[in-house]
């Protein structure tokens, strides 16, 4: 009986120190895999090291290094214009400051378009860009959409004035630019500006010849401006209106003269020596 009992403890014996094994063997390899996985999780995604904005960051503001820090970012979503370093050649941070030029939300990464070059100020200057002129452009609540203009707007510029035709003198309004961008309302350049600003000016981009149209419309006759949508990107083409089609009225003709016939003359014709004279009569038909 002894043996039996001695028997079967050194089976069960066995058995526990089996199932011990079993489970410190399953423990260790899922040990092992959840810290392959760990180890290979963040290379799973390739990433760079790209500085984002620590706080929200407005219009004409100093960029300074308290203000940014580095984040890891997707290698294949980064944005253009990203900074990757702090000096040196090309990089977020010279001797000259930089400024703001775009609001930035926090953790917003920190562009080229949204900052000025160092030592370079936030005016208009520096988003003029090559090619391109600043040109003002007088308004008032009506011609300048009651005051809901804002940088970084588009606006379609009309001009009316009167023109001489066949039709002689008449009104006539025309779009002369379309889809300009509005880089200034008065002296105030930034774009996260809130709430309607009845202005007196605005300052658009344009290109050289856009300026001599302007100027030649502002010198003779008075400017509108209609915003255009964000996303509208619609070529309308040639747009006039005046007051005829305006009225749906038709287009005057030109009065028919008649002429008066002239009156018939006869004449006979006779010679004296060398010269040949004609001499009225009356005319019997």
């Amino acid at each position: 009986m002894r043996i039996v009992f001695g028997l079967v403890l050194v089976v069960g014996l066995g058995l526990a120190g089996f199932a011990v094994y079993m489970v410190n063997g399953y423990i260790e390899g899922y040990r092992t895999a959840l810290e392959n996985e760990r180890a290979d999780g963040p290379n799973s995604v390739e990433t760079v090291r790209v500085f984002v904005a620590k706080e929200q960051l407005a219009y004409g503001q100093v960029l300074t290094k308290e203000q940014v820090q580095l984040v890891h970012w997707p290698k294949n979503a980064l944005p253009e214009g990203v900074f990757t370093h702090i000096d040196g050649e090309n990089d977020l941070f010279h001797d000259e400051e930089r400024f703001v030029l775009r609001a930035m939300e926090t953790f917003e990464p920190v562009l080229a378009v949204k900052i000025t070059e160092p030592g370079q100020d936030a005016g208009i200057v520096s988003r003029l860009g090559s090619g391109y002129r600043a040109f003002t452009i007088e308004v008032d609540v009506a011609s300048g959409v009651s005051g809901f203009l804002r940088p970084g707007d588009r606006v379609d510029v009309y001009w009316t004035g009167e023109i001489y035709d066949d039709q002689g003198r008449q009104g006539v309004t025309k779009l002369i630019q379309q889809s300009v961008t509005i880089m200034a309302i008065d002296q105030q350049a930034d774009e996260e500006t809130r709430g309607a600003n009845v202005a007196r000016t605005i300052t658009v981009r344009v290109t050289p010849q856009q300026v001599a149209a302007l100027a030649q419309a502002q010198s003779t006759g008075e400017l509108s401006l209609a915003l255009v949508g964000t996303n509208d990107d619609t070529d309308v083409g040639q747009v006039a209106m005046d007051q005829t089609a305006l009225l749906g009225l038709t287009p005057r003709s030109e009065p028919t003269v008649e002429r008066a016939e002239a009156p018939k003359v006869c004449t006979i014709r006779t010679r004296k020596g060398a010269e040949v004279i004609d001499i009225p009569i009356p005319c019997t038909n």
